[in-house]
């Protein structure tokens, strides 16, 4: 259940994130998003994704890392096929109504686009298997630490599926085009060390140095001004489509902002 004490953004979220199998916690500045159904490797469903984006939409305004972990020996089996076969999970559109399919998809890419928002920093704390859907959440987030008992796989292709969790766009940024192919159309596993190698991981620990690592990590996080951070992780994302000179101007733009701020505080 979600934390009642430790700060679910919204009380009435408690059942849905229960029967989604997912735990959220808020503590100050940090938030912990848990998949929690360890007895499926954390798989996925409808409903999971629709958790994610309801966290997403209710998220604290304080808060300024949020860290992505899975309950029990994985971070997610990717999607659960049980919902196929009478899982019990809500269905998808039937018919040829693109409209519908279309916002039915957006509603479950939204469970992973809110983690990139300027105003937070997303860590994934990856151990065990990160297949699919769950690599996909993995890439969504800003900076990723795997175990070096991670397993990462992008298995849809293989399962007559695509990736559609927002994941091939950065997937392709990271490897480039010619390894994604490799990866996504083999849905070979990628273990740790490559994973690094790759740029998939930022860092890569023992299992039993996962947790002080990410804690580490969110305290560096936390010790830079606010709104810096926010500043410049918005300069970065804008990075890739910009020209040099949209480039140049956009960190002008920042950077005035910046030296008003900080003039006026040093007034008083």
């Amino acid at each position: 259940m979600a934390d009642s004490t430790g700060g679910d953004p919204r009380p009435d979220l408690a059942t849905e994130l229960d029967a989604a199998g997912v735990r959220f916690e808020a503590h100050g500045a940090v938030a912990t998003v848990t998949l929690n159904r360890p007895e499926r490797r954390n798989a996925m469903t409808f409903r999971t994704w629709r958790a994610l984006a309801r966290i997403g939409d209710s998220l604290p305004a304080d808060v300024r890392v949020v860290v992505l972990r899975g309950e029990g020996p994985s971070f997610s089996a990717g999607i659960d096929l049980s919902m196929f076969s009478g899982g019990g999970d809500e269905g998808f559109p039937d018919g040829e109504d693109q409209q519908a399919g279309d916002a039915f998809i957006a509603g479950l890419q939204a469970g992973y686009t809110w983690l990139r928002r300027p105003e937070i920093v997303s860590i994934a704390a990856v151990h065990g298997h990160a297949i699919g859907g769950g690599f996909q959440l993995a890439l969504a987030c800003d900076i990723r630490v795997a175990a070096d008992d991670t397993k990462f796989c992008m298995k849809e292709p293989a399962l007559g599926l695509v990736p559609d969790l927002t994941g091939t766009k950065p997937l392709v940024e990271i490897v480039g085009v010619n390894r994604a192919l490799e990866l996504c159309l083999t849905a070979r596993t990628v273990l740790a060390d490559e994973a690094a190698r790759l740029g998939l991981a930022e860092y890569v620990v023992p299992r039993d140095e996962l947790d002080t690592t990410v804690t580490d990590l969110t305290t560096a996080l936390l010790a830079v001004n606010p709104g810096a951070a926010v500043a410049t992780k918005r300069l970065l994302l804008e990075a890739p489509d910009n020209s040099l000179e949209e480039q140049c101007a956009a960190e002008g733009r920042e950077q005035l902002g910046r030296l008003r701020e900080l003039s006026a505080a040093l007034k008083g």
